[in-house]
């Protein structure tokens, strides 16, 4: 099995800064994209930032020049640097890996638990 683990939801004041990150384990082989997806209550569950493992990044627009997100392939880690972050950031937040357990595996996709951000005015 696979586990991916988050950390660092808090509450935030509107421009501050947070940082998420996810660990992944269990049965792993590698791993391809990794991401950040955030849920609002009343909307659908949307892309935040992902890497694969190229290293190159992709940002949804309402995140671009706010947020960062990286990767360490040794440690099977993603983080997610929030910075100015607005009241409308608030959402659960969840780490998204493409993970091969075995050689011969087709890539799975699995989710973490969540972890809460609430961005206050």
């Amino acid at each position: 099995q696979v586990q991916l683990v988050e950390s660092g939801g808090v509450l935030v004041q509107a421009g501050g800064s947070l940082r998420l990150s996810c660990a992944a384990s269990g049965n792993i082989f590698s791993i391809n994209v990794m991401g950040w997806y955030r849920q609002a209550p009343g909307k659908q569950r949307e892309l935040v930032a992902e890497i694969p493992s190229s290293g190159s990044t992709n940002y949804a627009d309402s995140v671009k020049g706010r947020f960062t997100i990286s990767r360490d392939n040794a440690k099977k880690t993603v983080d997610l640097q929030m910075n100015s972050l607005k009241p409308e950031d608030t959402a659960v937040y969840y780490c998204n890996c493409n993970v091969k357990r075995r050689t011969w595996s087709p890539f799975e996709t699995y989710w973490g638990q969540g972890t809460q951000v609430t961005v206050s005015s």
